[in-house]
């Protein structure tokens, strides 16, 4: 009964169980961190004083966010992102897996090399949909294709998000009574690159293989019969896209990088400077919900912070874990789960759950290996599947474009099966191999 009475466990299963019904996300996030907060016993006058307090924990994403929005609408002023899918387009012809592999490869790169994160999508993914429509595509299975384009790069790949990700989990795990070199953690953190990988494989050959019929609707802003070439505006903007890249691993600030970025497009006149307003209220327009929520997500996550709910969960399932690895792994994993899908950032658990489980790992013996490996999939579970988080976010965006993709039922419960299943049993595969 305490496990279920628990704030972290009743505010998240309201927050699912709201999304689910289709109440619209950032007001589900506020009712169940009310709610979340009162099962913690905050007084109730004080519980939105501390949602509003730690919204600025996600402000600099938020913030970056804000300013890739209007980096990718430069894309769209120069004609760069209608050339891209227009050539893109011309390349698949009639092959849909194709597609699929390219748009993955994509949303890879924009997490280590161009690190634009999720503001490439609903620039490139609009203009696409009519090709998906003739190919018959079911959006889910890009809507996966996406989310792991976003996701297993940060877990795997040590350089943009990736270096971000493992070095939190280098730091906060040696903070915490277990020395590992940031640079050690791609090692381990590959086994879930796997798990990964087959999730994908499930959802693009299995579950999502047969054609789905969308009604073809037209997408503003892109002609498909418009006959586009590469100038010097295209140019520019893939060089301002390299140095937003180089500012970024440089200053390890993704605001700095897109402002210099935006400070290239506009110094070389790529785009005219009265446009600038414009460009800045398209990205707000973009990526303002986006990053919103993410701002909400950061002051649910304090709130269940403030209620003492993490630590009492993992003091409620310690005796549970009865000195068995498995068990433990099981539990630390089911509690990260809970945590990431609630506040909606794998970067931000981390945190949370070191402090907590490397402890456990250490007194039941646990390898160095094992202990990455749990850490790691017990942030990242969640992060797929989460309403408010931007890897379901971010497809969503682009997917919705014409209004025929669900955020909840299309991209979230989707991603949630087919990548935090897996993520669960390689890890506790780990417990047993290393």
């Amino acid at each position: 009964m305490e496990i279920l009475l628990n704030p972290v466990v009743v505010s998240v299963v309201l927050l699912c169980i709201l999304c689910l019904c289709k109440v619209n996300v950032l007001l589900a996030i506020m009712i169940s961190a009310i709610v979340g907060g009162l099962a913690g016993h905050l007084p109730i006058q004080d519980i939105m004083h501390i949602f509003i307090s730690g919204m600025g924990g996600n402000s600099e994403t938020a913030l970056s966010y804000i300013l890739l929005g209007a980096f990718a609408a430069s894309m769209t002023h120069t004609g760069l992102a209608p050339l891209l899918a227009k050539k893109i387009g011309s390349i698949i012809k009639s092959n849909k897996y194709l597609l699929i592999a390219i748009l993955t490869g994509i949303a890879i790169l924009s997490q280590n090399l161009i690190p634009v994160h999720i503001a490439f999508i609903p620039i490139l993914i609009p203009p696409l949909l009519h090709v998906m429509n003739k190919l018959k595509i079911d959006r889910r299975a890009i809507a996966c294709a996406l989310a792991y384009g976003l996701k297993t790069p940060y877990i795997v790949l040590p350089a943009g998000f990736g270096l971000i990700f493992q070095g939190l989990l280098a730091d906060n795990i040696t903070q915490n009574g277990i020395t590992v070199a940031k640079s050690d953690i791609w090692h381990y953190t590959w086994f879930l690159g796997i798990a990964m990988t087959v999730g994908l494989f499930v959802a693009i050959f299995l579950s999502y293989r047969k054609p789905r019929e969308y009604e073809d609707v037209k997408i503003s802003g892109y002609d498909e019969t418009e006959d586009l070439k590469f100038n010097k505006s295209h140019y520019i903007t893939l060089f301002a896209a390299f140095m937003t890249l180089v500012i970024q691993l440089w200053t390890n600030s993704l605001p700095l990088g897109a402002l210099v970025g935006l400070g290239i497009i506009f110094g070389t006149k790529a785009i005219d400077h009265d446009k600038m307003d414009k460009l800045i209220n398209e990205g707000i327009g973009m990526m303002g919900y986006v990053a919103f929520v993410m701002l909400v997500a950061a002051g649910f996550a304090f709130v269940l912070k403030e209620t003492g709910g993490v630590e009492a969960l993992v003091s409620a399932i310690t005796p549970f874990m009865a000195g068995s690895k498995l068990i433990a792994a099981a539990l630390m994993l089911f509690v990260g789960l809970f945590v990431t899908m609630g506040i909606g950032t794998s970067f931000g658990t981390i945190p949370i759950l070191a402090v907590l489980y490397v402890p456990i790992c250490i007194s039941l013996g646990f390898s160095l290996p094992a202990t990455v490996i749990v850490i790691a999939a017990a942030a990242a579970l969640g992060d797929a599947g989460s309403p408010a988080s931007d890897t379901t976010l971010g497809p969503t965006a682009g997917l919705d474009a014409d209004g025929q993709h669900n955020h909840i039922w299309d991209t979230c419960v989707p991603t949630f099966l087919h990548y935090n299943i897996p993520l669960i049993i390689f890890a506790l595969l780990s417990v047993i191999i290393f």
